[in-house]
């Protein structure tokens, strides 16, 4: 893909955007959160009036909105007095009555709470929706939850005026509901790595480029209990590391922590993101298991570190990872390419090489934020920049 450098924005009005979706920024809990706070600091940089929704939960609401200046953006807190997900449907609905009352475009991320959109079309919003992955696909879900997300996939593409896929499979996925015209495809970004201290690696008892890391919420479609299996089939000369918080109230996490031996490390969830980025940067190969959803945020950021990938095989993680990786299908496949990826330097230095230009190809910031900027424009009927970012369709509105 042909890159070129962001134009400056100039515009004569001030153009506005509001995000809703996330539980708020500076980001500390996910790939939506990160992802929200860049996009924030680049359209504030360009001019524009940027607006993010962010959750607090408290035991009594005695302001439900209250607003502060984080470096330009206005970061507009919703105090929920709810817990779990009855907090998170609170948050989204109050998010939603007050982005009513303000002007711009809204930018929502995800559609699980997409039954308030109805509320911003009925006020004459703008709205473009990020729909993330295929939620009700989930296998951890009961059937009262599946039906919930599955309802509000089909709410949140009619509700919305543009709709954004992170991947090609998730943009055919959204064809069955949409027109492709209303679909734009935009994948996640992520900053090149090149460089790591050592000292957090060190610090749990690691050595660089003597272990493999998992990250990743540890559950069933993320095969992190297969990967676990696969590692501890055979005595290894290197460790595994698996990121990601584990309750022993959870069968599946204990089956994780049974089925771990003295090799694997089991750390927990680890939020500072400068010890994130050195267990990757200095891994010798990352481990992702999933099969449910469109462009992981964490397995771009490994592409990004030029980590060599071993992937569950499936059309999301193929197109992401492309050359870069090495794929397995159940236990035994993997535990075989683990196997390789300990014994073959050649083959760990190739995929690194074509990790960092996979990387490179898709994945930049400024393309995808530009690309971003560039249906925010279109809704608000005013002039985009040219954009470079991933192929994606015309813009359109219902």
């Amino acid at each position: 893909m042909r890159h070129v450098k962001v134009p400056p924005a100039m515009k004569p009005e001030t153009p506005a955007i509001l995000i809703l979706g996330t539980r708020g920024i500076p980001a500390a809990h996910g790939g939506f959160e990160t992802f929200a706070e860049k996009l924030a600091l680049f359209l504030v940089g360009r001019g524009w009036k940027v607006g993010v929704y962010c959750q607090d939960e408290v035991e009594r609401i005695d302001q439900r909105v209250r607003s502060e200046t984080w470096r330009g953006i206005e970061l507009i807190h919703i105090q929920v007095a709810s817990k779990g997900p009855r907090a998170t449907l609170e948050f989204d609905w109050q998010c939603a009555r007050d982005a009513a009352r303000r002007p711009g475009v809204c930018l929502v991320l995800g559609y699980n709470g997409a039954v308030f959109l109805t509320w911003l079309r009925l006020k004459r919003r703008k709205i473009f929706t990020n729909m993330d992955g295929i939620e009700w696909r989930r296998p951890k879900w009961g059937m009262a939850a599946r039906t919930w997300f599955w309802l509000n996939e089909w709410i949140g593409a009619w509700a919305s005026h543009r709709l954004v896929a992170d991947h090609p499979a998730i943009a055919d996925h959204l064809a069955t509901r949409r027109p492709r015209s209303a679909i734009a495809t935009i994948a996640y970004g992520a900053d090149p790595v090149s460089s790591a201290p050592e000292a957090p690696v060190w610090a749990l008892g690691l050595e660089p480029g003597r272990y493999l890391v998992s990250i990743a919420r540890i559950e069933p479609d993320n095969n992190i209990l297969p990967i676990v299996e696969a590692f501890c089939s055979a005595k290894r000369d290197m460790k595994l590391v698996v990121l990601g918080t584990l309750s022993d109230d959870i069968p599946y996490h204990a089956a994780i922590r049974k089925a771990a031996n003295g090799s694997v490390v089991l750390p927990g969830a680890i939020y500072d993101q400068a010890t994130v980025k050195a267990l990757r940067y200095h891994a010798r190969a990352y481990l992702h298991g999933h099969t449910v959803g469109g462009t992981n945020p964490s397995l771009v950021e490994a592409l990004a570190a030029g980590n060599m990938v071993i992937a569950h095989d499936n059309p999301y993680n193929r197109w992401t990872a492309g050359a870069a990786a090495i794929y397995f299908t159940d236990k035994d496949s993997c535990a075989k390419r683990m196997q390789q990826a300990l014994d073959d330097d050649a083959l760990v230095k190739a995929c690194g090489v074509a990790a960092r230009a996979r990387a490179r190809e898709a994945f930049r910031w400024d393309d995808v934020l530009l690309a971003y900027e560039n249906e925010a424009y279109h809704l608000l009927g005013m002039t985009a920049a040219k954009t470079t970012a991933m192929d994606h369709a015309s813009p359109g509105t219902v």
